[in-house]
């Protein structure tokens, strides 16, 4: 990582020469100016670095909000080569990626950028645990979502996501064990509440709650999301009408 080598590269240059300027008595005096030297150029590289990631990220957003996709995954494929100079920035390219991919239902292209994710992104996570799922390998889709909720154990979608991904696998029990570790994360949480009491009275479980974060999963099938979306739409006509 380049950070990292530029930083030290100018802390130990200024170690020696206060060596040499003060002598070996000055050892820790030395090492200190060093460090705090280490700390000021690592900290002033990593702003500057993920100002122009921010940058080419709100770039591509607004790219995709005007539908312009394809120019938006190009630009942010431009960020990878900040990847050798800050730690996680390939990941957190990758992950936008490959939401992207996933979003546009091109599932097979998203799943190399996904396995790549960073372990913070949640969201692409959790794409990345359905994918595995919907591949038969439940290992893998599991060691995903642990990892996801552990960097991530606030996020009432993501225990209901790792529950309804057992349950598409039929395996109500650990459903029901991972919607009672989500409550015991977030106890005032009534959707998880809600969904464990409909597993244990065999009931399925009731996923359109948390809207069209829920939908981006892709786990709903084609006919329910457009009635859905009609529904909305017979809503908003009946607000302009009432208007």
């Amino acid at each position: 990582m380049y950070n990292f080598l530029i930083s030290g590269g100018i802390a130990l240059i200024a170690i020696i020469i206060i060596f040499i300027a003060a002598g070996s008595s000055a050892w820790w005096w030395a090492i200190l100016v060093g460090l705090i030297l280490f700390g000021a150029s690592f900290l002033l590289i990593s702003r500057v670095i993920m100002k122009k990631i921010l940058e080419i990220m709100e770039t591509a957003n607004r790219d995709i909000q005007a539908q312009r996709v394809d120019k938006a995954i190009r630009e942010l494929k431009e960020a990878f080569k900040y990847g050798k100079w800050q730690m996680y920035v390939d990941g957190q390219i990758n992950s936008q990626i490959g939401m992207i991919y996933f979003l546009k239902r091109d599932f097979s292209t998203a799943f190399p950028y996904l396995e790549k994710s960073f372990a913070k992104n949640w969201v692409s996570m959790g794409m990345l645990a359905v994918t595995y799922m919907k591949r038969n390998k439940r290992d893998k889709m599991k060691e995903t979502f642990e990892k996801a909720v552990q960097w991530s154990p606030k996020e009432s979608l993501l225990w209901a996501l790792y529950a309804y991904c057992w349950t598409e696998c039929d395996d109500i029990g650990q459903a029901k064990a991972v919607l009672e570790r989500g409550i015991k994360k977030l106890p005032g949480d009534e959707k998880l509440k809600a969904n464990l009491e409909s597993l244990e009275e065999t009931k399925k479980m009731k996923m359109k709650v948390y809207g069209e974060m829920w939908l981006q999963f892709h786990l709903e099938r084609q006919g329910v999301v457009m009635k859905q979306q009609m529904a909305a739409m017979g809503g908003m006509k009946r607000r302009v009408v009432r208007r």
